[in-house]
């Protein structure tokens, strides 16, 4: 049992992914993901309703290095690197990630997809790279 008292898993790799969660669990994800030894970023999508503004955002949660690229490719690489963040393995949280479903679901989409390859990669180098984006559960069904 890890100190929160809440061991989800999140030390596992293999298990890691792209996962929706609600805004009240993203509490207790981010005390297991710190026990596991992970480490978590909160992104606060609350009014997010563009690519640019999600981009903006993800670079001030994640600091990344000065002059990093906002668009998908740049955050493509900088989420399959994070050089200037080591750990043993990340945590994501996305709360309130329907403002951006349902303002742009194209780049909603685009980014579960690069979430997604960066899970998968990390994996093949045995760390766990998760991300928790916050819906209303009646909202967990994946787009169409």
């Amino acid at each position: 049992m890890s100190e929160s008292g809440f061991d989800l898993g999140l030390d596992d790799p293999g298990q890691a992914g792209v996962y929706f969660a609600t805004n009240e669990d993203l509490r207790t994800i981010g005390m297991a993901a710190r026990d596991a030894g992970l480490l978590a970023r909160s992104i606060d999508l609350r009014g997010c309703k563009t690519k640019a503004t999600l981009l903006l955002r993800m670079s001030s949660a994640l600091d990344t290095p000065t002059g990093s690229g906002r668009n998908w490719d740049a955050l493509s690489d900088q989420l399959r690197d994070m050089a200037w963040l080591p750990a043993a393995g990340y945590a994501l949280l996305f709360d309130d990630a329907s403002d951006l479903r349902n303002a742009d679901e194209a780049s909603f989409d685009t980014l579960l997809d690069i979430l997604q390859e960066a899970a998968t990669d990390w994996a093949q180098r045995e760390v766990p790279f998760w991300a928790f984006l916050a819906l209303a559960e009646d909202e967990f069904e994946q787009p169409q």
